[in-house]
């Protein structure tokens, strides 16, 4: 019923910069909460950021002036601007959005397929 794409991962330098997207579609009638998490090999999936359909957002301490999401809610699309990439940001990171669809009224969490992010010393 809903679909997560997502896209921008890719291979990058430590202080480098990336810029993740990920956009909804098909039987939405809201995308309130929008986000991102990370997992690492071996490790717990975490969020990294999120934003409310309002604009309210939140950062994990990990991330807090290097990394801003945004969204786009006439596209129903998030964004995850990274900036001073280290390796320790290495992950695949996920998109997640809590969605109404037009035949439910609850409102459900939807995933992304994850976009590989990896950052060299």
């Amino acid at each position: 019923q809903v679909q997560l794409a997502e896209s921008g991962g890719g291979l990058v330098q430590a202080g480098g910069s990336l810029r993740l997207s990920c956009a909804a579609s098909g039987s939405i009638r809201i995308v309130n909460f929008m986000g991102w998490y990370r997992q690492a090999p071996g490790k717990q999936r975490d969020l990294v950021a999120g934003i409310t359909r309002s604009g309210n957002t939140d950062y994990a301490d990990s991330v807090k002036g290097r990394f801003t999401v945004t969204r786009d809610n006439a596209k129903d699309t998030v964004y995850l601007q990274m900036d001073s990439l280290s390796p320790e940001d290495t992950a695949v990171y996920y998109c997640t959005a809590k969605v109404r669809t037009r035949y439910d009224l609850r409102e459900l969490p939807y995933w992304g397929q994850g976009t590989q992010v990896t950052v060299s010393s």
